[in-house]
């Protein structure tokens, strides 16, 4: 590192020259021959010579600033193939290797990217760890000599606002924020730039900027709204287009001139760092530097308009629905009635009478609600949405679909969520879902976008009126929000975190596997105190030993103790399995009821008779 460079940097900037950035260092690589399989990062260690020959080309065309070949070498993606061990030696490596290339001359522009996993409010990660795992990858690079970061590609805001704070823990040396958008401008995650620029504007950066994934135009379209939102400088650093395959190889079609001709316009347009990203090679930057020389430096004459706040669920005026008005099924947790749902697997086939039979016999027996799964064990399945909608219409009694992540992207997730309370459909239960390999079709692929604690924040972000690309609704979702829990999971301490990480995201109730140990759901009970929402019990009556036997051994997240197995093994002898499953049922509900809010219980092969006789168990019946 050296002040005099990051000074003089921050010197150009504020005299509104223009800087020119390389172009794509993974885009070299692969011409080059580097597999599209390699790690190209470790490349810093193994071939050293060719990554710095890269660097001294994009110089040669004329580049003033070149990224360290450090893009994905975070302690994340490096642990994915191997490499843990060497986060520290490949970054430091890529920024001297830059640093030699550069000289005094030049810049060095520490790259960071995404981490490559969820983190709140969409996953498990915490802001704190995403934020240290930043930090350590930060540091190499300060270690090996950067004059700059540049925090580069990143779809989630606040993501980079903890790439931005690690970097700021360790250094004040100048920072460049680069978002990736469509070609719609937006965010990946929808999020337009005149709500993610009044948000970067807030970092403590010296830039902000675009990056990748659009080519020129759309990403002069986005610059354009930008400015608008900011006076600090930008930077735009396009792809040559969106790529092609051509006899198997990855093309970009933008050529050189064209990239040339949008660079003059991006400068018009106000950007002072302007560069490329994937498909750009010397050649495009080349034409570029000639393109822009002639051009003098661009400061801005425009005045920004006034910043408007991000729109952030802890800052939205909108007034969420009142749990008691959420549903019926809310109406009674919210005044402390027990309330009973009955579970009802949807058929294989595409006839609902059965099962329409079965919801119009639960719901004259009291029963609150008719618990729907979303493709149990991964099979296929009458979908548990369409059927909901059909009991909700035709019997009148509350449903509650399972709505798991396995199967559907972030758009096909929020579409689905708005149109199901449009319909109707207000109670859910929010789950991660079973893997495809456990069911009918192991070789589908499954999505998993976010797990259960990034759709339970989507969820409770629709509920305060605001989608996933943070755009306000013109009218809130009024969702009653249920997330699954394991009492009795292998790895109890990640279970009992990520429950506090969904109450924290806005779960209001949960429903249990099915319980058969009664201290250890007490003792649960007891560890989760502190993030305590309605709990309803799961319980599933046994019908025989067999059954017993599958559920103890092939179901997740069930656990039979021996003396349990015991007792249905000897009944089963004698012919009366499933009245010992049934009192085995009822008494797990007399021991429990008073310590939780409700039940949910199976109905195993659809036997709805053998539920109703669960219920019985709970005192003042049906009046509870």
């Amino acid at each position: 590192m050296c002040p005099d460079r990051s000074a003089r940097f921050r010197a150009s900037l504020s005299e509104g020259r223009l800087l020119l950035f390389d172009g794509g260092m993974g885009t070299m690589l692969y011409n080059r021959g580097v597999f599209i399989n390699t790690n190209f990062e470790l490349l810093n260690l193994q071939q050293p010579e060719l990554v710095k020959s890269l660097h001294a080309e994009y110089i040669a065309a004329g580049a003033e600033i070149i990224e360290t070949n450090t893009f994905g070498a975070n302690p994340v993606k490096l642990k994915s193939h191997g490499l843990a061990d060497q986060v520290e030696a490949i970054n430091r490596a890529g920024a001297e290797l830059a640093r030699e290339a550069a000289g005094e001359t030049f810049w060095v522009a520490g790259s960071i990217g995404p981490l490559g996993l969820k983190i709140e409010p969409l996953g498990p990660t915490s802001f704190a760890e995403a934020r240290a795992l930043f930090k350590v990858q930060a540091q190499a690079l300060l270690d090996g000599g950067v004059d700059l970061f540049v925090l580069e590609t990143f779809t989630h805001l606040r993501e980079l606002e903890q790439a931005v704070l690690a970097v700021r823990d360790i250094s004040d040396l100048p920072i460049i924020a680069s978002m990736t958008v469509d070609d719609e401008g937006h965010t990946l995650l929808g999020t337009p730039p005149e709500i993610f620029t009044p948000f970067l504007d807030k970092l403590p950066v010296d830039v902000l900027g675009l990056n990748c994934s659009v080519g020129p135009k759309s990403m002069l379209d986005a610059i354009q709204l930008m400015q608008e939102y900011t006076a600090r400088p930008l930077a735009a650093q396009p792809n040559a287009g969106h790529p092609r395959l051509y006899q198997d190889r990855t093309i970009y079609m933008c050529s050189p001139e064209y990239m040339a001709s949008y660079a003059r316009k991006l400068l018009k347009a106000g950007v002072q760092l302007i560069g490329g990203c994937c498909g750009t090679t010397p050649e495009h930057i080349q034409e570029m530097a000639r393109s822009v020389q002639a051009l003098q430096p661009m400061v801005r004459h425009h005045q920004a308009a006034p910043v408007r706040p991000v729109a952030d669920i802890s800052e939205c005026h909108v007034t969420p629905v009142p749990l008691a008005q959420k549903s019926r099924l809310a109406a009674r947790l919210a005044a402390g009635q027990k309330v009973v749902s009955i579970e009802l697997t949807p058929p294989r086939g595409s006839d609902p009478t059965e099962i329409l039979k079965k919801a119009a016999r639960l719901h004259e027996a009291g029963i609150d609600a008719i618990n729907l799964p979303d493709g149990p064990r991964a099979s296929a399945r009458m979908s548990n949405q369409i059927l909901s909608v059909l009991i909700h219409q035709q019997i009148g009694i509350e449903p509650i679909p399972h709505y798991c992540c396995r199967d559907r992207n972030l758009l096909g997730m929020q579409s689905d969520l708005l149109g199901l309370y449009a319909i109707g459909i207000h109670n859910l239960l929010l789950v991660t879902g079973d893997p495809p390999k456990l069911g009918d079709y192991p070789d589908a692929t499954a999505v998993f976008d976010v797990d259960a604690i990034g759709l339970t924040n989507m969820v409770y972000g629709l509920n305060h009126g605001l989608d996933l690309g943070q755009n306000r609704l013109k009218q809130p979702t009024g969702y009653l929000i249920g997330v699954g829990v394991n009492p009795v999971a292998v790895d109890l301490e990640k279970e009992i975190s990520r429950f506090r990480y969904k109450v924290e995201a806005g779960a209001e109730y949960a429903i249990t596997q099915p319980i058969f140990d009664i201290q250890a759901f007490r003792d649960f009970l007891a560890r989760i105190a502190s993030h305590r929402i309605p709990i309803l019990a799961g319980i599933w009556p046994l019908t025989s030993y067999r059954n017993a036997e599958f559920m103890n051994n092939e179901v997740p997240g069930v656990v039979i103790p021996p003396e349990i197995m015991a007792r249905m093994e000897a009944a089963d002898a004698r012919g009366e399995a499933q009245a010992e499953g049934l009192k085995i049922a009822q008494e797990m509900v007399q021991a429990i009821q008073h310590e939780v809010e409700g039940l949910q219980v199976s109905a195993p092969f659809g036997k709805i008779e053998l539920a109703l006789d669960v219920v019985q168990a709970l005192d003042n019946w049906p009046e509870a």
